[in-house]
């Protein structure tokens, strides 16, 4: 019998929830290494959440375990998405069930151009945002809708990547590095763009080596630092906390 797991134990749990996202006491592994070390956290629905910490923390393992990827292996734990639970899925199913996964080298498929790259998100069932929409919320797409994808520029790739994710009837959005190798400019507006995606009710786990940028985006902060939390709190409690930002995150 699949029961929602009961987080009244845990202060900091209990404290967040309802959850809309839900992960409890994941572990994962990649091979014989042993990634993420029983780790439990919330999300609310319409929430933006920074998942943080200093390179091989385990921030993407954990977003490609949320998305119930074949990598990392997750051996133990509960994954709850607005009631769903995800820990026995596959990745296809999950996201049907509402999870995109935008991965650090966004995946983008050589040979079809940015209007059949989002056609072809909309061929899995339930279509999402219409292309005309993601026009009007990523205008370059538009201008270059008949370019091949891969020789966009990289923001632009980004664009598309998370134009592609909101093609389907996502409910959570995981981005990982969306700003890496992104000048200043282009960050400023994909920022705008999730501000945005989060004001129509979509909840936003974002990992992200520029920690201060996701800081000021985020509502809320996980810190991860080998394998475990250090810190769950709001993102406004760890930018005016100078130790903890040294410390874990370097900055």
């Amino acid at each position: 019998m699949n029961v929602k797991p009961d987080f009244s134990k845990n202060a900091n749990l209990a404290a967040t929830a309802p959850a809309y996202l839900s992960i409890y006491d994941m572990h994962a592994y990649y091979g014989e290494s042993y990634i993420i070390q029983g780790i439990s956290f919330n999300v609310h629905e319409g929430e933006i959440l920074a998942l943080l910490g200093r390179n091989g923390a385990g921030k993407t393992t954990t977003l490609r375990g949320i998305a119930r990827m074949d990598d990392p292996q997750v051996t133990y734990g509960e994954i709850w998405l607005d009631h769903q639970h995800l820990h026995t899925m596959k990745s296809h199913q999950a996201a049907k069930c509402g999870i995109g996964l935008v991965p650090e080298d966004r995946s983008i498929i050589p040979g079809l151009t940015v209007e059949e790259n989002l056609q072809l998100a909309q061929i899995v069932e339930p279509i999402g945002w219409s292309i005309d929409r993601l026009y009007d919320l990523f205008p370059r797409l538009g201008e270059r809708r008949k370019q091949e994808g891969v020789t966009l520029s990289g923001g632009e790739q980004q664009m598309l990547a998370i134009a592609r994710a909101l093609a389907r009837d996502i409910k959570v959005l995981l981005l990982d590095e969306p700003y890496e190798g992104l000048a200043p400019v282009i960050v400023d507006e994909i920022e705008k763009t999730l501000i945005h995606i989060k004001e129509q009710g979509i909840t936003t786990v974002i990992v992200e080596q520029n920690a201060v940028r996701a800081l000021e985006l985020a509502d809320r902060a996980v810190i991860l630092d080998t394998g475990s939390i250090v810190f769950d709190g709001t993102a406004a409690e760890v930018l005016e906390n100078a130790e903890l930002r040294s410390e874990y995150l370097a900055i």
